[in-house]
């Protein structure tokens, strides 16, 4: 019989880790990785018997994710995050297909938020890639939005079932979430040498809106899908924004250090 490890990161989660393991009790292992949390989140792991490491750096979500696939041990990882609840049809899913051919298991997530499950906006089906062989797929280096890699090319094949997705409390925590991975996103992409302008910014934003609220028929989402699809808006326009705050930034800095080490011969 073929063993799954459930492997999940953490940090201050004490919020929604509870209602998460409980989906969970059925994995031959939990794996928790905890960036140094400061509320329950650890005890509430260990309630739940699970294996829990800490690491006080953080390199990004890919990197981290790495790291906590290296303390699984079973033939199966089943990647998740604290603000996501397996059901029991994916459950069922799930367990019968470790027990088939190596495949990587697609899954399709479901999202709470602000008041209820929206099923439009582009939000749904949210095609995941989440179940594995560990030796055989892993996820790659990126700081957010990161992916998991398949070098074995291995088939995907869709599980039956939806993850449930509980993704903003609030309106603060989503704006909080929406300008840390923002910042994420410039910073990797200006360590790629990428550059952008306000006008590019600005067109992105709009196309966000149109795209989740005309083309993804976010309209039949109610005013949820409206106040998605300006949030969004907003959150796109914000990280190019930000990619270009940067880029100005570091060419003053550049400006300077050039001016800096003029002699007054060069003058």
């Amino acid at each position: 019989m073929s063993t799954v490890s459930a492997v999940i990161i953490v940090k201050n989660e004490e919020a929604h880790l509870a209602q998460c393991l409980s989906t969970l009790q059925w994995v031959d292992e939990l794996i928790v990785l905890d960036s140094c949390s400061t509320d329950a989140t650890c005890r509430i792991a260990e309630s739940f018997n699970a294996h829990i490491e800490q690491v006080e750096d953080w390199k990004g979500f890919g990197i981290q994710r790495q790291r906590a696939q290296a303390l699984a041990t079973c033939d199966w990882v089943l990647m998740i995050d604290a603000d996501e609840r397996v059901t029991p049809e994916l459950k069922a899913s799930i367990l019968a297909h470790i027990q088939g051919e190596p495949a990587i298991g697609r899954m399709s997530r479901l999202s709470w938020c602000f008041g209820g499950f929206i099923r439009h906006s582009g939000w749904y089906p949210d095609l995941i890639d989440r179940l594995y062989p560990r030796e055989a797929a892993h996820y790659n280096s990126d700081m957010v939005h990161e992916k998991l890699l398949n070098p074995n090319n291995l088939p995907v094949k869709r599980l039956h079932g939806d993850l449930l997705h509980y993704t903003y409390d609030s309106m603060r925590q989503y704006l909080v979430k929406s300008a840390h991975y923002a910042e994420l996103w410039a910073q990797g992409r200006q360590q790629q040498g990428k550059t952008t302008s306000l006008s590019v910014a600005f067109i992105h934003g709009i196309g966000c809106f149109m795209r989740m609220y005309v083309l993804k028929a976010g309209f039949l989402d109610g005013r949820p899908g409206i106040l998605l699809a300006l949030l969004s808006a907003h959150s796109t326009f914000a990280k190019y924004a930000d990619l270009w705050v940067k880029g100005r930034a570091q060419r003053k800095d550049v400006e300077k250090i050039i001016s800096i080490s003029k002699s007054p011969t060069d003058i």
